[in-house]
C-alpha cells in the first residue's frame, strides 16, 4: 500500500513497471516501489520475498538481468544508485559496490541488458522531452559507464498515432517515452519502449530493431506490439519480455486503474513471441479472461485463451447493504489533464460493468452482507474473480493480517444454494482473487457472502463470473466497413449491431496472416482506431462474442 500522505493521507495499492527474469529455472519479478520482490516456479503462484538488504524507499522502475550466476539490479529511486547483485535471491543478500552511475540527468526507468558476449548495457529514460539513451557499463570495474551516452530515438506522435497522449489518444499534452527493455532474438536486437502515459487505456509498448546494442535502430512498422485499450483492465505498457522454461516468451506489462492516484496500477501478463519473419507480437485479445499458463501445453503458444466466456456482464445484481454516502479521498489531477475524471456513483450495478475504475461501496463491512447476481439462464460456471478496491483506505505499507474472507454460492432457482467456493478462513491477501472451480457448477444465480475485509469499507470494483452458456454462439458482424481518415493515424471501423452480442473484438495488422493487434469493446458496434502509423497500410477484421462463445470472423478488409 503506497503512501501519498503529504496532503490528504491517501493510501493505494500499486504494481507497475515489472522486470521479470528467469534465474536458474525460477522466475523473479521486480516491481516499482515494492519493498522486496516476487518469485515463482510456474508464473501463476508468486511468493513475496522480503530480502535481507534492499532500497529503503523501495525500488523504482527496476532493471534486472542475469549474469555469471547472479541477478544484477538497478532501481535506486534517486536515479543515482549503484548496480546491486546477489547469487541467492531467495535470501536476498544484495551487495553493492557503492559506485554511483552518474549519467547526465540521472537514471530514469533503467534496463540492464547482458549480451551474448557478457557485456552489459544500460538503456534508460522516462520523459516527455528526452529520448531513450544507451551506454555500456564496465562489468569488471564496478559497472561504471564506459564512454558517452548514445542517443537512440524519441517519440514521433505526428507519424505514430499510438504515441499520442490521453485516453484513446485524444489529448494534446506531450506524451512520455518510458521503460526500455531489450530482447535479443536470433541476430536481432529488439528494444522495447513504453508510451504515451501510464495512466491511460492506451498505454502500450512499441519496439525498434537493430543489429547491435547501440543500433542504429529502425522503427518497427507493426508497432505497437503490446496494446490493450479495451476491456476490464486496460493498458499494456512499460513491460518486460521473458522466456519460460519451455522456451516460450511472455510479456509482462503495466495496466492502469488511476483512481486513488494516477500511478495506481496493476500488472498484466500475455503470451508473446516472434513470427517467422522476425515480427514481434504480444497477444492481448481477451487478455483479462482466463488463459492457460506455461504449465499447460497448447497447440499454439500465441493462442492460450481458454474459451471461458464472461457470464456476468451487466446482469441484474442486488445486495442487502446500504450504499455508502461518503466522498472519495484521492489525489485528483484530472483538471490538469493527467487523469480521467472520478466515477462517484457507487451503486451496486458498478460491480459488473467491466470497468475497473468504477466500484460498488458498501455502507458497512460485516459478515451479514451479500451480493446476489442473476445470470438470467443456467450456465456452466468455471471460475470467479473478485476485484476489491481500496476506497478511502487507511492501510499503509505492508502490515500483517491483510486478507479477504468470503463464501461464493451457486443456485439453479435462487432458493436452494450450494457452496461452490469457501474462502471463509482465507489468510492470504487476494485483491484480485481469481478462483477456479475444481469441477464446473451449473448455476443461474451466484451469491457473494462477505465474511471479513481489512479496510473500513467493503468496496468491490468487479465481481466477474467465467464459464460457458448453453446456447448458440453469436452471428458474425455484417456489413463490416473501414475508412481511413484524412489523418492517417486514424481509421473508422463500422458494422451492424448483433442483437445477442456481449461485445466485439477488432483485429488489425500489416499482413493478412498477422493481425496481431486487437481491441475489445462491450455493447455498441463501431470503433475509431487511433493507433496507426501514417506511412503503413493495414488489414482489419472483427468478431462478435457472448456468453456462449465467439463468432466466426468477418472478411478481412484493407486500407492503403
Amino acid at each position: 500500500m503506497s503512501h501519498y500522505r503529504a496532503r490528504n493521507n491517501v493510501s493505494y495499492r500499486s504494481g507497475a513497471d515489472p522486470a521479470v527474469v528467469n534465474f536458474k529455472g525460477r522466475y523473479y519479478m521486480f516491481v516499482t516501489r515494492s519493498h522486496g520482490y516476487w518469485a515463482s516456479d510456474d508464473m501463476s503462484n508468486w511468493t513475496f520475498i522480503k530480502p535481507q538488504s534492499w532500497f529503503f524507499n523501495g525500488s523504482n522502475a527496476p532493471a534486472a538481468a542475469v549474469r555469471d550466476g547472479k541477478i544484477i539490479l538497478l532501481g535506486d529511486p534517486s536515479g543515482r544508485g549503484a548496480v546491486i547483485e546477489t547469487n541467492n535471491p531467495e535470501l536476498g543478500d544484495w551487495k553493492t559496490n557503492y559506485a554511483v552511475i552518474n549519467v547526465p540527468g540521472g537514471v530514469q526507468d533503467p534496463n540492464l541488458f547482458v549480451d551474448d558476449d557478457n557485456k552489459v548495457y544500460l538503456y534508460e529514460e522516462s520523459s516527455n522531452k528526452w529520448p531513450i539513451h544507451a551506454i555500456e557499463l564496465d562489468a569488471d570495474n564496478y559497472f561504471i559507464p564506459m564512454g558517452e551516452q548514445v542517443v537512440l530515438f524519441n517519440l514521433d506522435p505526428e507519424k505514430h498515432g499510438w504515441e499520442r497522449f490521453g485516453q484513446d489518444h485524444k489529448s494534446d499534452l506531450k506524451p512520455f517515452i518510458e521503460g526500455p527493455w531489450m530482447v535479443k532474438h536470433g541476430d536481432t536486437y529488439y528494444l522495447e519502449y513504453g508510451a504515451p502515459g501510464t495512466q491511460w487505456n492506451v498505454y502500450a509498448d512499441g519496439v525498434y530493431t537493430g543489429k547491435s546494442p547501440f543500433g542504429p535502430f529502425e522503427y518497427a512498422p507493426y508497432n505497437p506490439i503490446s496494446y490493450k485499450p479495451g476491456g476490464f483492465l486496460k493498458g499494456a505498457g512499460h513491460g518486460s519480455t521473458v522466456q519460460d522454461n519451455s522456451g516460450n516468451y511472455w510479456h509482462y506489462s503495466t495496466m492502469a486503474i488511476s483512481v486513488n492516484y494516477k500511478f495506481e496500477r496493476r500488472l498484466g501478463m500475455y503470451p508473446a513471441g516472434f513470427e517467422d519473419d522476425g515480427q514481434m507480437y504480444v497477444n492481448t485479445a481477451y487478455g483479462d479472461y482466463p488463459h492457460y499458463l506455461p504449465g499447460t501445453e497448447v497447440e499454439r503458444h500465441k493462442e492460450r485463451f481458454t474459451g471461458w466466456m464472461l457470464l456476468s456482464y451487466n446482469k441484474p445484481v442486488t445486495t442487502n447493504s446500504g450504499l455508502v454516502e461518503k466522498d472519495v479521498n484521492v489525489v485528483d489531477e484530472s483538471e490538469g489533464g493527467y487523469m480521467q475524471a472520478q466515477i462517484k456513483d457507487f451503486n451496486i450495478n458498478k460491480i459488473n460493468d467491466e470497468e475497473i475504475r468504477s466500484y460498488w461501496v458498501s455502507e458497512a463491512n460485516s459478515d451479514s452482507i451479500y451480493v446476489e447476481m442473476d445470470l438470467l439462464k443456467v450456465m456452466d460456471v468455471k471460475a470467479i474473480q473478485i476485484n476489491f478496491q481500496d476506497f478511502n483506505s487507511e492501510v499503509f505499507g505492508r502490515p500483517d493480517g491483510i486478507k479477504q474472507q468470503f463464501v461464493i454460492e451457486g443456485s439453479m432457482d435462487g432458493t436452494t444454494w450450494e457452496t461452490i467456493l469457501d474462502y471463509s478462513k482465507n489468510e492470504r491477501d487476494m485483491p484480485h482473487a481469481y478462483l477456479e472451480l475444481e469441477t464446473p457448477a451449473e448455476a443461474r444465480y451466484i451469491r457473494y457472502n462477505h465474511v471479513y475485509g481489512y479496510n473500513k469499507y467493503l468496496a468491490i470494483s468487479e465481481l466477474r463470473v467465467f464459464g460457458n452458456g448453453k446456447e448458440a454462439k453469436p452471428a458474425p458482424p455484417a456489413n463490416f466497413k473501414v475508412a481511413r481518415q484524412k489523418d492517417r493515424r486514424n481509421t473508422d471501423l463500422t458494422w451492424d449491431k448483433v442483437e445477442d452480442a456481449t461485445g466485439y473484438v477488432i483485429y488489425w495488422g500489416i499482413a493478412k496472416d498477422k493481425l496481431n493487434l486487437s481491441a475489445l469493446m462491450y455493447d455498441a458496434p463501431n470503433y475509431e482506431l487511433r493507433a496507426l502509423n501514417t506511412d503503413q497500410a493495414y488489414y482489419y477484421q472483427v468478431e462478435t462474442f457472448n456468453e456462449n462463445g465467439i463468432s466466426a470472423k468477418s472478411e478481412i478488409l484493407y486500407t492503403e
